[in-house]
């Protein structure tokens, strides 16, 4: 509920939040950011992953890498060129999945949390 209500509080085409889904049951949540003004002065823009919650029961199927997958492809419709999220350091994090799907530490902390991003090139893919 938390994530919905944070939602839509935001201008409309900001945040993006989408029930994953296989058939029809439902296996996790995502919500993705558009252009959101990183620095708050209107001088740094960026578009990524703001949540990405899959049931412990379902991960290791494939939904986190068809989430990244997705909002990545939409960013890529929306012109951008870099995804990126932010994750808690430490051994039960998910940095190991963020750096197996190509994710890089670009060397800045937000709220005590690594900033990793991906580069995206080429079309998206259809």
């Amino acid at each position: 509920m938390q994530s919905l209500a944070e939602a839509y509080v935001h201008p409309a085409g900001v945040a993006w939040p989408r029930l994953i889904v296989d058939g029809d049951r439902p296996v996790g949540f995502l919500m993705a950011f558009f252009d959101i003004d990183w620095r708050a002065d209107g001088t740094l823009f960026r578009s990524g992953l703001w949540r990405l919650n899959i049931a412990a029961d379902e991960q290791g199927r494939g939904y986190g890498r068809f989430a990244v997958e997705s909002v990545a492809a939409e960013i890529r419709r929306r012109g951008g060129k870099q995804l990126y999220v932010t994750w808690h350091p430490g051994p039960n994090g998910p940095e190991g999945f963020y750096l197996g799907l190509g994710f890089r530490p670009d060397g800045e902390t937000s709220e005590g949390e690594t900033v990793g991003v991906l580069e995206l090139e080429g079309p998206e893919e259809s």
